[in-house]
């Protein structure tokens, strides 16, 4: 695991995001523009990563950062898994070090979103058994009969 950026990591994410089966070929390009970002702005982009490697392999990745004009809320803007991969806890093992970093960050609370469409059924069960509660449903937010669902998680104090 690690969370420095490197240049490669661009073309890695695409081709990760890209694999999955459940975006655009925008939301691939905003994907690698994070990375790109971070490589130019460093910590002042506000986006951090940490990606999980294996023989030069990245099986897994996610970015999130801090809320602007927040105190203590972080998005996290993706995480993602090779398909080849799903169901074996890497997930789960890149959100938990997400959410140790966020907290260590000072951050109190990491909110997740995600569509309502049936193909993220998956996603949003994770986001539950992983102890996120929904938050809040906006009706129609990525398209007519497609909503977007805020899921968070609150920390305990330090």
């Amino acid at each position: 695991m690690r969370s420095d950026v490197l240049p490669e990591d661009i073309q890695a994410v695409r081709d990760l995001i890209g694999a999955s089966g459940f975006f655009s070929a925008e939301e691939v390009e905003v994907a690698a523009e994070l990375v790109e970002e971070r490589l130019r702005r460093g910590s002042a982009s506000g986006y951090h990563f940490l990606f999980l490697e294996d023989a030069g392999r990245l099986l897994g990745y996610a970015c999130f950062g801090p809320v602007a004009g927040t105190r203590g809320s972080f998005d996290l803007y993706w995480i993602a898994v090779q398909p080849d991969l799903r169901r074996g806890g890497i997930g789960r093992h890149l959100l938990s070090r997400v959410e140790e970093s966020v907290q260590a960050l000072g951050g109190r609370r990491l909110y997740i979103e995600t569509s309502s469409r049936s193909l993220y059924e998956p996603t949003r069960a994770f986001y539950h058994r992983c102890g996120y509660a929904r938050a809040a449903l906006l009706q129609d937010f990525y398209a007519s009969g497609d909503h977007k669902v805020i899921f968070v998680k609150v920390f305990p104090p330090a």
